[in-house]
């Protein structure tokens, strides 16, 4: 079988560009904060983890994003790792709406940070650091409590969310 290769794409072709990106498989996450009464929710793919010692996570954020104010100034945000059947919450917080956690079941974590349930995985996080680079903002979050639920994964790959038939973990 020959593999079908694309001749290479200006930089100026963002939908190439962002198509190129899609070859690598993420994992899907909602970030939760909250500052006083006000509560956002925000699907990013753009986790991943910096440090074990300490432990610290970063992801990033549109510097444009109106969630952002409340990010910075709660001090802590809440991961969620989404299990293979929270495609509707990765939905939801990836849509703009007056209130992303009406009719969800959700509890206050560090700082607030709304805990979701039924994920992969979850992780509290003091916020401790950041720095904008391009359109964006890097947050880097030191994990105070974790916890590793065992579900199988939700995935992004070439533009579409999938999950595995085939169970990942043992």
């Amino acid at each position: 079988m020959t593999a079908h290769v694309d001749a290479c794409a200006p930089l100026d072709d963002l939908t190439a560009y962002r198509h190129t990106l899609g070859a690598f498989p993420t994992g899907i996450t909602v970030m939760t904060a909250a500052d006083g009464e006000q509560r956002v929710g925000v699907t990013a793919n753009s986790f991943g983890s910096v440090s074990l010692e300490p432990p610290l996570i970063l992801w990033n954020l549109k510097t444009s994003s109106p969630s952002l104010p409340t990010f910075r100034n709660s001090g802590h945000f809440a991961v969620h790792v989404l299990a293979w059947h929270q495609e509707e919450i990765c939905r939801r917080f990836a849509t703009p709406l007056p209130d992303k956690f009406d009719g969800l079941e959700v509890s206050d974590g560090l700082g607030q940070a709304p805990l979701l349930e039924g994920c992969a995985a979850r992780l509290e996080c003091a916020l401790v650091h950041e720095f904008i680079t391009g359109d964006h903002v890097v947050l880097i979050g030191e994990v105070k409590r974790y916890q590793n639920l065992h579900r199988e994964p939700l995935i992004f790959f070439r533009g579409a969310t999938r999950w595995f038939d085939q169970p990942l973990v043992s």
